[in-house]
């Protein structure tokens, strides 16, 4: 018994504890029935159809009979739960075969004979066109309306060169990395190192991502923009260098990428050059006064301790009436 506590707080306290207890062991129980039956769903497919089998299909159950390893792995994605235990209509009830086609020969044949089956591995016999027709006949709509005559498309990228369906890798999209980035880094590589200079797009922060400004299914507009161009994607989040301006930098209202570089660059604010080389590239500094660096003619071309932004800071545009040459 505690010092200075009478009976009545001591078994209030009991009655607190075995509460306490109580609740929790009700939770252990929640959590291993849900677990039981989680693991109930994984290990079995959903029931047949009482619906026959189309001529040629073996059925989900023949293809489990031997990639029972593989069977498991895609029942645990998002694609296994539809198409293995809850099938939304006839095609999907197919299961296995509602991606790789007719089966039964190659089951009957022990393995030996592949019959009518749509193989998706890079080795696979099947044509790119082939394949990716199988999944162009449920995903035509939103993203993938352009993919036909696409960059990746003509390319013969295959929709599994960028996603992967027998097992989870990424959180979304069946990518076949975790990532956005990471998937297109497979082929990009260029870009992917441009990402990590000094100054870059918060890609690697996870601010965006390389569809914020791309639609890898396909666009009708260059390097397969979401907008009809460079400019035009800037501006859904530079709003503020849009205009219109009383005062146009030419440069600036013809393409962003005139003195920008997206992906990354050494120099600030994603500039191509360092100012006020940048600059130099247009604008001859001959008669402008600069104070030269050095003594010969190609110092004299730059400016040691100074830009050009010094002064001429509004150089996207200018609405003010004496800002001709972009100083307000």
């Amino acid at each position: 018994m505690g010092a200075g506590r009478s009976i009545p707080e001591l078994g209030t306290e009991r009655r607190q504890m075995m509460r306490i207890v109580s609740r929790a062991l009700s939770g252990i129980a929640v959590l291993v029935l849900w677990a039981h039956a989680a693991a109930a769903q994984v290990a079995k497919p959903h029931p047949p159809s009482s619906q026959p089998l189309p001529a040629g299909y073996a059925g989900t159950s023949s293809c489990l009979d031997c990639h029972a390893k593989e069977g498991a792995a895609f029942s645990a994605t998002v694609k296994g739960r539809i198409l293995i235990h809850n099938p939304r209509d006839t095609h999907e009830a197919l299961g296995c075969e509602s991606c790789h086609g007719p089966g039964k020969t190659h089951a009957n044949s022990g393995g030996e004979e592949m019959g009518q089956l749509i193989t998706f591995s890079a080795r696979s016999k099947t044509s790119v066109k082939a394949r990716d027709s199988v999944c162009l006949s449920c995903h035509t709509k939103t993203a993938r309306m352009m993919w036909s005559g696409s960059q990746h498309e003509t390319r013969n990228v295959a929709c599994t060169s960028c996603h992967v369906l027998m097992h989870s890798e990424s959180d979304r999209a069946n990518l076949r990395h975790e990532t956005v980035a990471g998937t297109c880094a497979r082929c990009h590589q260029q870009r992917a190192a441009q990402m990590l200079r000094a100054s870059h797009m918060p890609v690697g922060e996870g601010k965006m991502e390389c569809t914020s400004c791309h639609n890898p299914h396909g666009s009708p507009n260059e390097k397969l923009l979401v907008a009809s161009s460079v400019n035009e994607v800037c501006f859904s989040c530079h709003a503020e260098k849009r205009g219109p301006f009383l005062w146009q930098h030419p440069p600036v209202v013809e393409s962003c990428s005139n003195c920008h570089d997206p992906h990354g660059t050494a120099h600030e604010k994603l500039l191509k050059v360092p100012k006020p080389r940048l600059c130099q590239q247009c604008h001859d500094p001959s008669f402008h006064p600069t104070q030269p660096r050095g003594i010969t003619a190609v110092d004299a071309r730059f400016i040691r301790g100074r830009q050009c932004v010094d002064c001429h800071f509004n150089i996207h545009g200018s609405n003010h009436p004496s800002g001709q040459r972009f100083t307000r």
